[in-house]
């Protein structure tokens, strides 16, 4: 399978102290699993226990999703909030 042909996702994961930690990956459970081993990334190492607070397929593989993981990066947490609690879509608070 090409990496176009890959199908992405971008997520939102919650440290104990409640800050949200963004990323994008093929495999949402794989990749939290080793964010949770302390395998992931570096800005979440001991900052557990970690929740997998929100995820989304994104159409377009891999550099859309990156280019919607750096747009949702810079939103405030407010938003990233309201994307969890379902009450915006993630095409309200980003444009492509």
């Amino acid at each position: 399978m090409s990496n176009i042909d890959q199908v992405w996702f971008i997520y939102l994961v919650r440290t104990h102290k409640g800050a949200l930690y963004c990323g994008i990956t093929t495999d949402v459970q794989r990749r939290f699993k080793q964010h949770q081993t302390g395998k992931g990334a570096k800005a979440l190492r001991g900052k557990g226990p970690l929740e997998l607070s929100w995820y989304q397929q994104v159409d377009g593989g891999r550099s859309l999703a990156s280019k919607l993981e750096l747009r949702l990066k810079k939103l405030p947490k407010f938003s990233k909030e309201m994307l969890i609690s379902h009450k915006l879509k993630l095409q309200d608070v980003i444009s492509v």
